[in-house]
């Protein structure tokens, strides 16, 4: 049955529609999809290492704590690999309303299995979960975008407003689901990310008629015949993966240490290939070919600050849990609520950030500067944590909470910077032949991060806690002052970028 014609699906609202604060009624759909998607996402994401450490008798699954965070880690490359997919689907098959739509659904899937206390169903929730992600992740952004006209000056703010409901997600959803999870269970910790992700749903399907780019068919579609067979390939080539692993694993091959290692390979050969054809490409100009080198600076400085901010959802939830006081005031909370800390501060920190660069105008520091500052707050989030895992007999002292909570204040601080002027400089850098593609250079550098992650963090445990932290956030405080020392080259080829 073909789709109804409706001549404004693919239009933005009209310039007077300013019914959310000022802006789009369609920004309050979206924004309130994205805080049900983060709470749920990042809720699950605060337990998760924890139950995977957790002894099978408390209902874990009793792996060592680094292995718990590196199968957590290879988790999150799989959903950013998958990101990459997920944009190009939508342009060319779903269209950016059903992508989201069908992302959603197999997100809500997927945390009501791993709701199903059995391990089967945990690993069928954590590929739904992926998978899901993939799909929703880079479209919601891109339809935010759709909402506004090219010359629409509350663009920005729009922008502003859309993340700080992303970290309002990311603050409220640790608070619930590990207060369920160490007091009820994890599986119920999984059940309420569930029911998150149901509730974002409902209120995107109702606020539809609000959005552009709503039609359900795709925005730069492929022909009849060309559609045919990518679905074919698609669905071909997912059958044979799967058959592929359930042999390999019958086997005895592929093992989980396996999966992970080549999850980290693909995640180190995707940019890599990536890169490749954008230079090599003749669609890509000499002038757009000179400003990828410093984008690929830029790329493993993000690399480098994302492996560091990764790290608060494993191993910093594995300190918290086992050497950080859960008590403030004569207040016992779940060692889970460490991870709410860092979404607080970037909700509180953004606003501030962008008045500060309002304020200064032209005499605020260029990208690469302020890229460089949040790679460096974030090494220092991993240097503090030297201090006080320093100096005990024993691995059973407990810090105080301000030396986490600390941590995370450097760490949101570094994120509010880097991530805002990442992908700006992501969407002025990119060539012009490969704009559309902009958001999965940048999930890519995200996917590496954890790759590498997924390897390091395996010495977590095997190390000594100071060793660990301090030689980790050393590399990245290295990498950001590299950053600053090639700011004159970086300036020069990024032109005309600030």
């Amino acid at each position: 049955m073909p789709e109804p014609v409706d001549p404004q699906a693919d239009q933005p609202p009209p310039a007077d529609d300013h019914a959310f604060l000022g802006h789009p009624r369609g920004l309050a759909t979206l924004s309130g999809l994205e805080v049900w998607e983060r709470f749920s996402f990042l809720g699950m994401q605060a337990i998760l290492v924890l139950y995977f450490a957790d002894t099978v008798a408390n209902g874990g699954l009793g792996m060592d704590p680094g292995t718990a965070a590196s199968v957590s880690a290879a988790y999150g490359t799989m959903v950013y690999l998958v990101s990459v997919a997920g944009g190009w689907l939508a342009d060319r098959i779903l269209g950016s309303y059903r992508a989201v739509l069908w992302g959603g659904i197999l997100i809500a899937c997927g945390h009501y299995a791993m709701a199903v206390p059995t391990t089967a169903m945990t690993w069928a929730g954590l590929g739904l979960i992926s998978a899901g992600t993939g799909l929703l992740k880079p479209n919601v952004a891109s339809m935010v975008g759709k909402l506004y006209r090219t010359a629409d000056e509350r663009r920005d703010a729009g922008f502003a407003l859309y993340y700080m409901a992303i970290n309002i997600g990311a603050f409220a959803g640790p608070l619930v689901t590990a207060w369920l999870g160490e007091n009820k269970g994890w599986h119920w910790g999984f059940s309420a990310a569930a029911l998150g992700m149901t509730a974002g749903l409902v209120q995107y399907v109702l606020g539809r008629r609000h959005l552009a780019g709503r039609k359900h068919s795709a925005e730069f579609p492929l022909t009849p015949d060309a559609m045919r067979r990518a679905v074919r390939t698609i669905a071909g080539g997912l059958l044979g993966l799967a058959a592929l692993c359930g042999l390999l694993a019958a086997a005895g091959w592929l093992t989980m240490d396996r999966f992970v290692d080549v999850l980290t390979l693909t995640s180190v050969i995707a940019p890599v290939v990536y890169f490749t054809v954008m230079f090599r490409s003749p669609q890509v100009s000499a002038e757009e070919r000179g400003r990828l080198r410093p984008y690929a600076v830029l790329f493993l400085a993000s690399v480098a600050f994302n492996f560091i901010l990764f790290q608060a959802y494993s191993t910093m939830m594995l300190l918290a849990s086992t050497n950080a006081r859960t008590s403030l005031l004569g207040f016992d909370f779940p060692a889970g609520w460490y991870a709410s800390a860092l979404g607080a501060f970037e909700v509180a920190l953004a606003p501030v950030v962008a008045a500060v660069w309002v304020r200064m105008g032209r005499r605020q520091p260029q990208t690469s500067n302020k890229i460089a500052f949040g790679v460096i707050l974030g090494g220092l989030s991993f240097l503090l944590m030297v201090i006080p895992t320093s100096g005990h007999a024993t691995d059973t002292y407990r810090m105080a909470a301000w030396w986490i909570v600390g941590s995370y204040l450097l760490l949101g601080l570094g994120d509010v910077l880097l991530q805002t002027s990442g992908m700006s400089a992501t969407s002025k850098l990119a060539p012009k032949a490969f704009s559309s593609q902009t958001m999965a250079l940048w999930f890519l550098s995200l996917a590496l991060a954890n790759g590498i992650q997924a390897q390091v963090v395996k010495f977590y445990g095997e190390v000594s806690n100071p060793v660990y932290f301090g030689v980790n956030g050393a590399i990245a405080v290295a990498v950001g002052l590299a950053v600053l020392a090639l700011a004159p080259w970086l300036r020069r080829t990024m032109h005309p970028v600030h």
